[in-house]
């Protein structure tokens, strides 16, 4: 037999209308959270203007969700005299920001020290070092944005938390590209890529990670939520896992803006510096007019409150009397005792006579 309650699908209903309501009500409690939280960010796009690729892929990362992304020029050995950024792409898909990215492969310690005239140029600065001398110097002394090491190949020396947390509290970024280690290149490039990334997760205690593709097609992209999969496998939280495509690329952003504007990463002026203008104090002849025009209206009517103030005080008005000083409250006093001495001496001469 089968039953029917209708009841049990009205509390079913009933139910679903007040989720839908309370969701809509967190939306509209909290927009910039909700805003920040749905800004995902691919840091590291490898890009040259020749590049066929480069149209599709942008295109697939706006489908995927991904709303900021740094196209990435390399160079390896010498700078440039003048390095300039290669051209933007055409035909960007609406609603994706792009960025531009200078990556330096860092060899000598001993090179590349015109690193702040690159950040006036570049969005963003990063380094690439090959060995451990390089990457303890990019941790402590050099001026960049983010330190990318290259996890598809096996490294020869560990990472040490006392030199990678140093460059976390300078503000550097960690990155960790996943592009090479899936896209076909070989297990052992898989193998290096999870082995590395699991390393360096240990050592900076999942902090100060951010994930990027480095992907040069289409096919190398993950979505947003398949790469918090791929640091949940590493070993990251979810939560971390999310922060890493999120939270800590919009802090890489926001501080490499600030160093270009502001003076030392500092003090940043938003608005300021303009001149106050001069108050004329002669009115304009329209001003003057309508000035005038209350007064006569005052003068005729009168003010309720007016009168009734006028009315208390008297027609007179009493001005405040000065306040005394302390001499001439003592010459007061002296004169007003003296006059009471001598009015007591005439009254008692007087008797005396009669």
């Amino acid at each position: 037999m089968i039953f029917y309650l209708p009841f049990l699908e009205l509390q079913i209903v009933r139910k679903d209308k007040q989720i839908d309501s309370a969701r809509k009500d967190s939306e509209s409690a909290f927009p910039l959270a909700l805003n920040i939280a749905k800004m995902f960010y691919d840091l590291n796009i490898p890009y040259s203007p020749d590049d066929p690729e480069i149209s599709p892929t942008l295109s697939f990362l706006a489908e995927l969700g991904y709303t900021t992304v740094a196209l990435s020029q390399t160079v390896t050995g010498k700078l440039p005299s003048n390095p300039t950024p290669p051209p933007a792409p055409k035909n960007v898909p609406q609603g994706l920001t792009l960025l531009n990215r200078l990556n330096l492969t860092l060899s000598d310690p001993a090179q590349n020290q015109r690193l702040a005239s690159l950040s006036q140029v570049y969005d963003l600065v990063a380094l690439r070092p090959t060995n451990e001398k390089a990457l303890l110097n990019a941790c402590t002394n050099l001026e960049c944005d983010v330190i990318s090491v290259d996890f598809s190949v096996r490294q020869p020396y560990h990472f040490k938390f006392k030199m990678l947390s140093a460059a976390i509290a300078r503000g550097i970024r960690i990155e960790i590209c996943y592009g090479p280690g899936v896209t076909g290149s070989g297990t052992d490039a898989r193998r290096n890529l999870i082995g590395n990334s699991m390393s360096l997760i240990r050592a900076t205690r999942g902090r100060g990670i951010i994930i990027s593709s480095e992907a040069r097609r289409a096919l190398g992209v993950r979505a947003p939520w398949d790469v918090i999969n791929l640091a949940c496998v590493w070993g990251l939280s979810q939560e971390r896992g999310k922060e890493a495509i999120c939270e800590e690329p919009r802090k890489v952003t926001a501080l490499a803006k600030l160093k270009r504007t502001s003076w030392r990463g500092i003090v940043d002026v938003v608005d300021g510096g303009q001149k106050p203008r001069p108050r004329s104090d002669t009115p304009v002849i329209g001003q003057k007019k309508a000035a005038s025009k209350p007064k006569n209206n005052t003068e005729g009517h009168g003010n309720a409150d007016s009168l009734k103030r006028k009315a208390s005080v008297g027609s007179e008005t009493v001005e405040a009397e000065k306040p005394l000083s302390k001499r001439e409250i003592k010459r007061r006093a002296t004169k007003a005792r003296l006059n009471i001495v001598g009015g007591d001496g005439s009254d008692t001469g007087a008797a005396a006579k009669g």
